[in-house]
């Protein structure tokens, strides 16, 4: 007794090959299908290269802030001082620190000084942030003690002050040069508050990567700031750093236990948490726009296919009365569109991945072609234009792909396996 080939046997592969490469003289639809190859493989290019600039995206700006920011920022519960002010900061700051370090997954905690002032310097100006901090814990932040790029020297910055790049550049400042800072909340004498004007070696500068911290930061020795913002004896936080940033929620409950002081705690997240929904609110409508794009790719598989079936009227009918089933013919065609969809989508993601690994060269040609000043720090707040290329971000970029690809083939390839032989041969 003879056996049934089982489905997709060797026979419906070659069939569908000799359809795919038929040149149109012979009732093939070749330019339709490299439209439809052509079609796909560009847009999958574009959906991993947009997913892979997203993830690059999120992952340099997170990064950045870990890595020059404080992970959770603690301080005093808000009371009011004998002036009628609303005072947060901490008189046992150096205990609190030592109290939070001992929670796990805690790495470091380090008391600060903050403030605004004007900095001043080759009579140019700019606004500032300064933050008061022991050397040693200043050297436990990661792109400040190695940046992007530095001058001078972190260890001395009990002589002076670190400043980032954005302030050096406004200011036309070197290490060795001076620069004055003005505070309006300076000394207090019978007549009033009058400003502070000091006067610091730059020792340091540093670029961290992001527009608004290399242009507005200043580090500053912590009893030089206490001094100098009239925070004898206390400190505005303690801030902490923990080994899992991304869960830093969990470690809330942990460090109000670990303290006996009155705190609140302040994370990342909380601060920086309308940019990180705005980011994932743009990566959902980026990725359901470029699928569209892929949808409309994928629609030409239709039409290349409607077209083969059309031509290939007559041998569908021969086929049929040859013994092939319905399910043989429809497999045969839905082969051809898939093996498209394979190839484009193959090719694409090919392409993508190369683009997400090359992409500096690339963007710095694209950016030379342009003139130059493609890309604009103070906008989007990093130096460069990021790519990070995440396998989930490629498998969701092939699954769709795959699936719409399959998805639209079944409908023509179920027309031709239902074409009635008889209504084919009629006029042959």
């Amino acid at each position: 007794m003879t056996r049934s080939p089982g489905p997709f046997s060797s026979f419906e592969f070659l069939i569908a090959w000799r359809y795919l490469r038929a040149r149109r003289a012979e009732g093939g639809v070749s330019t339709m299908t490299w439209i439809s190859f052509i079609g796909i493989t560009l847009a999958v290019l574009a959906l991993i290269a947009t997913l892979a600039v997203r993830s690059g995206f999120r992952y340099e700006f997170v990064g950045t802030i870990l890595g020059a920011n404080p992970h959770i920022s603690v301080s005093a519960s808000p009371r009011i001082d004998d002036a009628g002010n609303i005072d947060r900061t901490l008189t046992d700051y150096a205990q609190v620190a030592e109290d939070l370090s001992t929670v796990p997954g805690v790495i470091h905690a380090a008391p600060v000084v903050q403030g605004q002032v004007l900095s001043t310097a080759n009579g140019r100006n700019a606004f500032a942030e300064v933050i008061g901090i022991e050397t040693s814990d200043l050297q436990d932040v990661p792109l400040v003690a190695e940046p992007e790029m530095s001058l001078g020297d972190l260890s001395r910055l009990d002589e002076g002050v670190a400043i980032g790049s954005g302030i050096a550049r406004e200011l036309g400042l070197r290490p060795g040069d001076s620069i004055r800072l003005i505070s309006p909340d300076g000394a207090r004498t019978p007549f009033g508050t009058s400003p502070r004007v000091s006067a610091y070696e730059v020792v340091y500068i540093f670029q961290v990567g992001r527009y608004d911290i290399d242009r507005t930061r200043i580090y500053m020795p912590f009893a030089e700031a206490q001094s100098y913002f009239n925070r004898d004896g206390v400190a505005d936080a303690v801030e902490v750093t923990v080994d899992d940033p991304e869960e830093v929620d969990r470690y809330a409950l942990p460090l109000l236990q670990a303290t006996e002081s009155d705190i609140t705690l302040w994370t990342w997240k909380d601060s920086s948490g309308a940019f990180l929904t705005a980011l994932q609110m743009e990566d959902n409508i980026m990725f359901v726009i470029l699928s569209v794009l892929v949808l409309i790719a994928t629609m030409n598989i239709v039409s290349g296919l409607i077209m083969l079936v059309k031509n290939k009227s007559r041998d569908i009918g021969i086929l049929r009365t040859m013994g092939l089933s319905e399910g043989s013919i429809l497999r045969v065609f839905f082969i051809c569109g898939a093996s498209v969809g394979l190839a484009g989508t193959a090719m694409g993601v090919a392409l993508g991945c190369a683009f997400a690994i090359w992409i500096d060269p690339i963007f710095a040609f694209v950016n030379w072609v342009a003139g130059g000043g493609v890309w604009d720090p103070s906008i989007r707040f990093i130096s460069q234009l990021p790519a990070r290329l995440e396998w989930g971000d490629v498998m969701s970029a092939v699954t769709l792909s795959l699936g719409l690809s399959f998805l639209v083939t079944i409908f023509p390839a179920r027309r031709a396996a239902r074409m009635n032989p008889v209504e084919a041969l009629r006029y042959e």
